[in-house]
């Protein structure tokens, strides 16, 4: 069973339907009891960076959750349960995050609407276990106005670059929704980087609105999107059963 941990931010109804829809059961759940008995756990959620760290400090929820972060178990944060896996978030003043993905969550610079909400691409180098099987430049809904920067990488270099276009239509992509503003990275990104010499490798896909972010990350049993995959059709279900399978095969 998978706990979509419920800290009263965004619809996790969607994210438990999405599951379904791939196989695998989920239930959502405040009980710290059922956070820490499930196979797999997934932080979803949206709204504001520090209410949603006192929320989950209020309803007791903060130590399963570390004590998922630093087991054994498959663990998915989705939106702003991505953020909430950094170092800390300037958001509102400078706040602190669980501190499990090196790196601060930003807002994104004037130039561009805010906030990023719609169709974007993701690029990727082919090595993230969640993106298996979709191909680098598939579109992913976005919404939200602040974006991670992962320590190490270049520091959100403003991108010149040609306009996006899908890497594939078979999802039934509406066009009319694609993010204004939304681009293809301009030169290739590295995909891995090591966060400490005894770190596993920290394996990054991309996303350009203006700046470039890390729009998923892998950090061993760790994954995360910026994106909504319960939002995004074809591409969001194959990653949704993607992660189900490393469910299935005991986080490896």
């Amino acid at each position: 069973m998978i706990a979509i941990v419920d800290y009263g931010r965004g619809n996790l109804g969607s994210v438990e339907k999405a599951f379904g829809r791939v196989g695998i059961p989920a239930v959502v759940t405040q009980d710290p009891r059922a956070v820490d008995e499930a196979d797999a756990v997934v932080l979803p959620g949206d709204g504001a960076f520090h209410d949603a760290m006192m929320n989950l400090e209020r309803l007791g929820l903060l130590a399963p959750l570390r004590r998922a972060l630093d087991g054994t178990r498959p663990f998915l944060g989705i939106c702003l349960g991505y953020q909430l896996l950094f170092s800390s978030s300037e958001e509102f003043g400078e706040g602190r995050g669980l501190d499990v993905i090196p790196g601060v969550v930003r807002r994104f610079p004037p130039g561009r609407k805010i906030p990023h909400m719609g169709w974007n691409c993701v690029e990727h180098g082919g090595d993230l276990r969640l993106l298996e099987g979709v191909p680098s430049g598939a579109y992913f809904y976005f919404v939200h106005s602040y974006y991670p920067v992962v320590a190490g990488t270049v520091r959100s270099a403003s991108v010149v670059a040609r306009a996006a276009r899908p890497a594939s239509t078979e999802g039934g992509l509406p066009q009319a929704r694609v993010a204004p503003g939304a681009r293809r990275a301009s030169e290739e990104s590295p995909s891995r980087m090591r966060v400490a010499p005894d770190a596993p490798t920290l394996r990054v896909a991309w996303c350009d609105y203006g700046v470039r972010f890390a729009a998923a990350v892998e950090h061993g049993r760790i994954h995360a999107t910026q994106f909504h995959p319960e939002k995004s059709q074809r591409w969001g279900l194959r990653m949704l059963e993607n992660f189900a399978a490393i469910v299935k095969g005991g986080g490896r």
